[in-house]
This record gives structure tokens, sequence and C-alpha cells, in this order.
């Protein structure tokens, strides 16, 4: 027993200059992926927040809610599309994405958070002109309503950060070209508030350990990358495939003033808490 006290006391010792360096500075988090699914992680990313923010450290959560829509979808009898690794968003699919992402996804998260004993709020891109967007286009490619956020307004959720309220965004956008929300893609809704936020990090939750230097081989988790060194590896094929938007959005956080930005295995419990508060670390560190 004195021994497991004595761990428990070094790993508290071993956090404290990390809750020092980060105590009244804004953390975003994108959560999503295997994180959302399975009731164990689920679970623990929710306590990793709450302890974050009961520390002093401001945590701001975005979420997507891939999974849930798909299942609405499939009651409904459509099949989900995608295009370029971002989900085709017709009417009828805008419509879903906008009930399940600002309805039940984001309430069972506010209610998770403060069930555990903190206090939380739920917000969407169209509360507050959080986010304006535009309609996504790339090279001719049709997504739908998938937009392109060209304003965020962070008033709304600068004003929950100070009330001590962690603040719970869904990822759907106000239309300025047209009378529509628009979907947005949950990494790139990250980047574009952490920047507005002027965030001291970035939190990306993904379902695979971080940028690999050999695809598919765990061991080889490149730890850290710097900025110089992305277009050297996307040229040599290490950051390929659904990797390649997820560096993309890092690449714009830290060049408009993020001060880090990470790639955590959100399949770990706990993987906040060890990237933020513990010398190991997890993941890939973008800077």
């Amino acid at each position: 027993m004195q021994s497991n006290n004595f761990e428990r006391a070094n790993i508290l010792v071993e956090a404290l200059p990390y809750i020092q360096g980060f105590s009244g500075k804004i953390v975003v988090i994108k959560y999503g992926g295997n994180a959302m699914i399975s009731p164990e992680l689920f679970g623990a990313v929710m306590e990793d927040i709450i302890l974050l923010q009961l520390v002093g450290i401001r945590v701001v959560l975005v979420h997507g809610g891939g999974p849930e829509i798909n299942e609405m979808l499939k009651k409904i009898g459509k099949e989900p599309k995608f295009v370029n690794g971002l989900r085709y968003t017709d009417r009828e699919t805008m419509d879903i994405v906008q009930s399940v992402l600002c309805g039940k996804v984001n309430k069972d998260l506010v209610s998770t958070v403060i069930r555990k004993g903190a206090d939380a709020v739920g917000l969407c891109g169209l509360d507050g002109g959080l986010f304006e967007a535009i309609k996504k286009k790339d090279g001719g490619v049709d997504y739908g309503y998938v937009g392109e956020i060209t304003k965020v307004r962070p008033a709304v959720v600068l004003d929950a950060i100070e009330k001590n309220t962690i603040p719970i965004v869904a990822t759907v956008a106000q239309g300025v070209d047209d009378d529509t929300a628009y979907n947005i893609n949950a990494d790139t809704a990250a980047a574009e508030l952490a920047v507005a936020l002027d965030a001291e990090k970035m939190i990306l939750l993904t379902n695979t350990r971080g940028v690999l230097r050999i695809q598919e081989d765990e061991d080889t988790l490149i730890p850290v990358i710097r900025l110089e060194e992305i277009p050297r590896l996307r040229e040599d094929g290490i950051i390929a495939g659904g990797m390649i938007p997820k560096v993309e959005c890092c690449l714009r956080a830290v060049s408009d003033g993020v001060r880090r930005t990470h790639i955590l295995d959100g399949r770990i419990l706990h993987s906040i808490l060890i990237e933020m508060l513990t010398d190991e670390g997890a993941g890939t560190m973008i800077y």
C-alpha cells in the first residue's frame, strides 16, 4: 500500500509543472472516432477534460458524430456517401447532420459532463454567429452542403470560458453565400477555432497512434514533427491518405499562432492526460 501511495504521489509531482504551465491557457480538443463509440473510452475522455478544467486549464471540446449520423441515415434507408474522405451532404443529409450533431450528440455530451460534476454548455456554429461558411469548392468536386469556414466569431465560446464552463461545440456553420447551414469537417473546425481563440494547444483524437513512418506499423510512430519537415514527409509518402487533412489542420493552426498541436490515439485510455500532464506524452506533436 505504501509503495502504491508513493507511486501516486510521484505521478502528481510529475504533473505539477505541466498544470502550472497550462493553467489559464486554452486547449481545443477535437473529439471523435472510436473514443465516441466505446463507453469506456467515452468515459475516459469526459474524465480527462473535467480534470483539466478543475486544475485551471480552459478546455474547449469540438466534436463530430459520424457513427450517429450513419446510424440515422440507415434508419431512413439512405446509404452514407463520401467524396475524398468528406461526407457528401445533400439537403436531406444536411437536415440529419444538423439534428444529430447539434441535438442528440451535443446534448448527450453536455449532460454527461454535468453529471460528472463540471459545468458545460452546448453550442454549434450557428450560435452567436460562431462559424460562417461558404460552399466548399475543390477543383469542381461537388460535396453538397459541405462548407469552408470564412469567419469565426469566438465571443460565445469566450463567454462560456470566462464563466468557467466547458464549451462543447458541434460543427455546423451558418452559410453566408446561401440561406442554409453547412456541414463542417470537425478537424477543420477545431483548427479554425483554436486560431481564433489563440489557443495554447490543439488536440485531434484519432483512431491511430499518430503519424507513422511505416504505415500500419505502430512501432514507427514519429513523436515530433516540425513544420519545415512536413513537405518532405508528404513527398516520401509518410504523411498520406487520411492523415494528410489532419496534418494540414495542424499546419494551419500552428502557422497562425497555436503553440502546439497533437494527433493522439483516441483508443488509448486517458491519452489526453498522458499527453498534457506527463513527461512521456502520446501521439505525434506538430509545432
